[in-house]
């Protein structure tokens, strides 16, 4: 079933919690993103489509097989791989948007967008990797496999993958080096602009936002919970920041 159609995050993750069998997830066909292309260009739009990283879904696959099958179209579509997920790569969809209400085309708004991946960034930390493992997304955190529970490891979306940055002791120790990375990163750039992510963790998702936006005063905050299809490979409990810095 659809994430954020047919069931909610809140409950998603409160039947993922007691699931005996672990859900899977399948990336769009190239026939149902043909027939949203087709929807949107009758309805006298034109498209960008920006779509999670290729090294974790073959979403950017179907779309490239879609666009194939509209050839008269290919000057009122546009495409990309974002190399990223979540609201990191949701920052690239709102500088997009944001170049649209500014009366700019297609052609520039997909290269504002394509510029923006530079300037964002996410790390989160998760409860288990367990869930990482099993929907083959672990990347590089492949070698924090079998450490102590009561480790967490902070992780990060990096050129589309997950890796490990390193291994904290408490999740709440986890969610504070997760603040310092992103302080770091953002290196004193602005405009900035934040995001948290939870995972049916909404106190510690706020908590943490409010901690780094008390450090970095963001001009936009956001607070967003990760979608089921997301929260399939990281799992319960999981936490992230995400970012877009000078821009």
């Amino acid at each position: 079933m659809p994430g954020w159609v047919d069931i909610q995050p809140n409950e998603f993750y409160r039947r993922l919690s007691t699931a005996k069998v672990m859900p899977t997830t399948s990336q769009v066909s190239p026939a149902t993103l043909k027939t949203i292309f087709e929807k949107l260009l009758e309805d006298g739009y034109d498209v960008l489509g920006i779509f999670i990283s290729a090294k974790l879904s073959g979403t950017i696959s179907s779309a490239e097989q879609a666009l194939a099958m509209l050839p008269k179209a290919k000057d009122k579509i546009a495409i990309f791989d974002s190399n990223s997920t979540a609201m990191a790569m949701g920052f690239m969809v709102l500088t997009a948007a944001r170049a649209v209400q500014a009366g700019e085309k297609l052609a520039e708004c997909a290269k504002l967008a394509k510029e923006a991946y530079a300037h964002t960034g996410v790390f989160f930390a998760v409860e288990t990797l367990e869930f990482l493992r099993r929907g083959g997304r672990i990347g590089g955190a492949q070698a924090l496999l079998g450490t102590a529970l009561n480790i967490k490891p902070v992780l990060e979306l990096r050129d589309g993958r997950v890796e490990s940055i390193e291994k904290v002791r408490t999740k709440s120790k986890a969610l504070d080096r997760i603040i310092e990375l992103v302080v770091e990163k953002v290196a004193g750039r602005t405009p900035v602009r934040l995001a948290t992510l939870h995972a049916n963790a909404e106190a510690e998702a706020r908590t943490t936002l409010e901690k780094i936006s008390a450090q970095l005063h963001p001009i936009e905050s956001i607070f967003a919970s990760v979608s089921p299809v997301i929260g399939t490979h990281a799992g319960p409990g999981t936490v992230g920041l995400a970012f877009m810095a000078g821009m």
